[in-house]
């Protein structure tokens, strides 16, 4: 079916048109590996997962690239200038900056797993692309768009890129009055980006190379266009990336990139909103204290909890993060998960083709049509309930809901099928059947005190129509 996408660069929702025929190309701009990520940074990530998701649904063959950042992102990015953010995050750790990239890329796996997030088809470090990132500034250099501020670097010229900014619809005058940074002096124009920065003089740093220009280092900017270049091509379909990039990282990727190519470089350009605090504020480690995906497991809410939370959401509006929504969410995921080991019980091995595509094509249509998560989860609840569609139908697409959604639904519910399938020791079901006697006499204070023994021996009583389950606590 048709996918339709928001286009930041055309700001409005279009028809996806692929470059090669059932073919997607996109890149995203992955984790600065200085720190753990944070809740905002994984939304992001999971509404890439969704992306990749939905265009397989469709039936496209889809080539990932998503950088791993271990070098060249200072903590003042618009300014070019402060810290290097992997230096800064090796000092504060107490350990090389080789080993802090590697310890937290690690955990970002192990929070993109646990979300249920499939790996990229590459994950190219921006260490391993210094040799390209070199070449690409050499050709700049060539092209007449650079020039050196000494004992700093080789700066990027925007006056000679026409099209400065227009991915956000400015001008090279319109960001000028924009910008939040005190100017540069040494700067022709204060949108113009570092490329390669020089490495103090006064400082050994743990990452610097050789290059034409001196000993330094690669401008965070120039690592995604020599790497997707690298790996999709001088032209591809999508890049994605949180909307805070859209203003400056991403424009200055088409200043560098155009050029080089002579046409446009990515056809469409989506960009995530945030995830904010109770204050309204943007999540970010630069803030000091942040969440992460341990926050939520000391919770004890398993992660894919959090992804689900992000599906009730859409990918152009901010969430406003909090426990209590989570916990909700957390309900809401248990109660589908619920409905599916029922279906389990049931045992029906049909399946009617009709009435599957039927499902099938309702379920999908929303997300092909910009990412509405929201709408195909309704509607995938609105087949649970319906009495028309026999079970073996229904476990049919909660297995395609999983493809396409990626909510373990099958997983957990099988879990949940195994543990009620257990029988519980006769002392147990003794206990249970002596709460439901004293429900009956309203004895409500014994029926507490069953209730809390029966837990305390690592069952959970659920009552129902007929009288009452156990259930095996994991």
């Amino acid at each position: 079916m048709q996918v339709r996408l928001f286009n930041t660069l055309t700001r409005k929702v279009e028809d996806f048109n692929p470059i090669i025929p059932n073919h997607v190309g996109f890149y995203s701009c992955g984790p600065t590996v200085y720190h753990y990520a944070h809740l905002g940074n994984l939304r992001t990530m999971v509404h890439n997962d969704l992306m990749k998701r939905m265009f397989l649904a469709n039936g496209f063959d889809v080539v990932h690239v998503m950088n791993i950042t271990d070098v060249g992102h200072l903590t003042d990015e618009d300014n070019d200038s402060g810290e290097d953010k992997m230096e800064k995050g090796a000092a504060r750790d107490h350990k090389s900056v080789w080993d802090i990239a590697k310890f937290y890329k690690d955990e970002f796996l192990r929070d993109s797993d646990d979300l249920n997030i499939m790996r990229p088809t590459y994950m190219p470090h921006a260490t391993d692309y210094i040799k390209e990132q070199i070449e690409l500034i050499q050709k700049l250099e060539k092209l007449g768009y650079t020039y050196e501020i000494p004992n700093d670097g080789i700066y990027y010229d925007t006056s000679k890129f026409a099209e400065y900014g227009k991915l956000t619809g400015g001008s090279l005058s319109g960001q000028r009055a924009g910008a939040r940074v005190e100017f540069n002096d040494g700067k022709r124009n204060p949108t113009d980006f570092a490329l390669w920065k020089y490495s103090p003089k006064d400082v050994k740093r743990q990452m610097e190379w050789e290059s034409p220009w001196g000993i330094g280092f690669p401008g965070w900017h120039t690592e995604c266009c020599a790497m997707s270049m690298k790996l999709l091509g001088e032209h591809f379909d999508i890049h994605t990336g949180g909307e805070d990039l859209s203003r400056v990282h991403h424009n200055n990727e088409i200043a560098q990139s155009e050029p080089l190519v002579g046409k446009p470089w990515v056809n469409c350009w989506v960009h995530f909103s945030f995830l904010v605090d109770k204050s309204g504020d943007k999540m970010s480690k630069s803030k000091g204290e942040f969440l992460g995906m341990n926050a939520v497991r000391a919770r004890n809410i398993e992660p894919i909890v959090y992804r689900y939370w992000i599906i009730l959401g859409h990918y152009q509006s901010q969430l406003a993060f909090s426990f209590e929504a989570l916990e909700s969410a957390e309900s809401g995921y248990k109660n589908i998960v619920r409905k599916v080991a029922d279906l389990m019980n049931e045992k029906s091995e049909n399946m009617d083709n009709e009435l599957y595509q039927q499902w099938h094509d309702k379920i999908l249509a929303p997300v092909s049509d910009n990412l509405k998560t929201a709408e195909s989860l309704v509607v995938f609840q609105d087949l649970l309930k319906e009495k028309s569609v026999d079970s073996g139908t229904k476990l049919a697409l909660v297995k395609f809901v999983d493809d396409l959604l990626g909510l373990n639904l099958i997983e957990h519910a099988q879990k949940l099928h195994d543990l009620e399938s257990e029988s519980a020791p006769d002392e147990i079901v003794e206990m249970a059947q002596k709460r439901m006697e004293a429900k009956k006499i309203r004895d409500f204070a014994m029926a507490d005190k069953l209730r809390s023994d029966i837990d305390i021996a690592g069952w959970t009583v659920m009552d129902t129509v007929d009288g009452f389950k156990l259930i095996k606590k994991q």
